[in-house]
C-alpha cells in the first residue's frame, strides 16, 4: 500500500515536469521558426537606383524582396544631377545598382567604379533597346549621342524590367521565379495598355503633338506619332524669336490644340505658346520624379490618354 501512494505520488510530479519541459520545448521550437522566418522575410536585395522610373521598374519586379534606395531625389531635374560623394555611399553596400542609360545618368561609370564594391551587380536597364540618335551637334557635344528617354515608351519600359529582371537573379538566385513571374506579369500590363492605345493611335486624325521638352521621341516610335517641342531634349533654354514663330506655325499646320507641360519645366514658354494659337495647356508625365503620388502605369496611361485626346480633336 506504502509502495503505490508513492509510485501515485511520483506520478504527480512527474507528469507535470514533463508537460511543463514540453511546453518549454514547443515555445523553443516555434520561437526559433518565427526567427527563420522572419530572417526570411527581412533577407531583401539591396538595390540602389538613379531616379523614380528605376524605382518603379525594380518594385514591379522585386516587389517585397528587394530594398530600394533612389540617388536623384524627387523634385530634381535628372539631366542637370551631379552627385556628390554622399549621394553615392549607398553603393558600397548595394547587391544591385540599376541606372537607364543612353547617356542619361553620365557618371554612373565612375560612381560605380568609386564604389569598389566587388560584389556590386550594375545594371544598365536600356541595354539592348535601340537608341534614337541625337541631331543637335551642342547636344551631342555636352551630353552624348542619344536621346535618354528610353523609359517613356512601354516598348522601352519592357527592355528596362527584363535588364532589371536579370539583374535581380544574379544577385539573388534563389528568388529567381519570383523575380520572373513578376517580370512576365508587369510586361503583361504593359503589352495590354500598349495593344489599347496602339488601336486608338491607328485612327487618330492628326499624328503630332507639342511639349514643353523633347522627352517623348521613343514614345512617338512605339506609335508612329511625332513630337515638337518648346525646349530641348535635355529640357534646356529657351526658344528664340524665331523658333517660337515657327512653333505657331507648326501649331496651325498642324491643328495643335494642346500644349503638354512637364512637372520640372517652365510653363510660361509653353502658355505664352497655348496663348497665340488659342490653344490649352495640360500637363503630361516624364517620370523622372515622382508625381502626383501614381504609379508608372497610371502616368503612362495618362500621357497616352492626353495625347490621343489631343489628335482627335
Amino acid at each position: 500500500m506504502l509502495k503505490k501512494t508513492v509510485a501515485l505520488l511520483l506520478s504527480l510530479f512527474i507528469i507535470p515536469a514533463f508537460s511543463a519541459c514540453g511546453s518549454t520545448n514547443n515555445k523553443i521550437a516555434a520561437s526559433s521558426t518565427a526567427g527563420q522566418v522572419s530572417t526570411a522575410l527581412s533577407k531583401k536585395v539591396k538595390v540602389s537606383v538613379t531616379f523614380n522610373a528605376m524605382k518603379e521598374f525594380t518594385e514591379a519586379v522585386g516587389k517585397e524582396k528587394v530594398e530600394i534606395s533612389t540617388i536623384i531625389p524627387d523634385g530634381t531635374e535628372p539631366h542637370d544631377f551631379e552627385p556628390k560623394a554622399k549621394d553615392l555611399t549607398g553603393l558600397s553596400s548595394a547587391q544591385v545598382f540599376v541606372y537607364s542609360g543612353f547617356g542619361m545618368e553620365s557618371w554612373a561609370d565612375k560612381a560605380i567604379e568609386a564604389a569598389d564594391n566587388k560584389n556590386l551587380v550594375a545594371v544598365e536597364a536600356s541595354k539592348g533597346a535601340t537608341p534614337i540618335q541625337n541631331t543637335d551637334t551642342d547636344e551631342i557635344k555636352e551630353h552624348g549621342q542619344y536621346d535618354p528617354h528610353i523609359w517613356i515608351s512601354l516598348k522601352g519600359a519592357e527592355t528596362e524590367a527584363k535588364n532589371i529582371r536579370d539583374g535581380l537573379v544574379k544577385a539573388d538566385p534563389s528568388s529567381a521565379d519570383y523575380f520572373k513571374q513578376n517580370c512576365d506579369s508587369f510586361i503583361s500590363q504593359l503589352e495590354s495598355l500598349y495593344s489599347e492605345y496602339n488601336t486608338k493611335f491607328h485612327d487618330a486624325k492628326n499624328r503630332s503633338f507639342v511639349t514643353g521638352h523633347a522627352a517623348f521621341a521613343y514614345l512617338c516610335r512605339d506609335f508612329g506619332l511625332k513630337q515638337n517641342s518648346v525646349e530641348d531634349v535635355f529640357a534646356e533654354g529657351e526658344p528664340s524669336a524665331q523658333k517660337l514663330a515657327g512653333l505657331v506655325d507648326y501649331c496651325k499646320k498642324n491643328n495643335v490644340k494642346t500644349i503638354f507641360v512637364e512637372d520640372m519645366v517652365s510653363p510660361a514658354v509653353s502658355q505664352t505658346l497655348a496663348n497665340q494659337i488659342g490653344a490649352k495647356v495640360e500637363q503630361i508625365y516624364t517620370i523622372e520624379s515622382g508625381e502626383d503620388h501614381k504609379t508608372y502605369l497610371e502616368r503612362m496611361k495618362s500621357n497616352l490618354n492626353e495625347i490621343y485626346d489631343s489628335l482627335s480633336r
